[in-house]
């Protein structure tokens, strides 16, 4: 498996169908994050830009994942493969010894 880098521009136009997409969009995510598949998934403040970790097989299984998106139709995605992923919350939880 690979970890791929996802950075996708919303478009701009918020319409009635797009906020109404969100709910599913959320419940995917979460299920997708639940299964390992999403590692990460964050929104701009200004709501124009997502970012997301992707673990998958190839570009084309990003690809997939994506296509599943409620949303998708509203974003405009670039992926980048990762050499390697590191994060402060990765790895086993520090130990306390309390």
């Amino acid at each position: 498996m690979s970890t791929f880098f996802v950075d996708i521009e919303l478009k701009k136009a918020f319409s009635i169908e797009f906020i109404n997409l969100i709910p599913a969009q959320r419940k995917l995510v979460n299920q997708l994050m639940d299964e390992g598949v999403i590692v990460n998934y964050a929104l701009s403040m200004d709501r124009s830009k997502l970012w997301l970790t992707i673990e998958a097989k190839g570009e084309q299984e990003v690809m997939d994942v994506l296509s599943q998106f409620p949303l998708i139709k509203f974003m405009l995605p670039e992926i980048t493969e990762l050499a390697y992923f590191d994060s402060i919350h990765s790895g086993f939880p520090q130990l306390s010894m309390n």
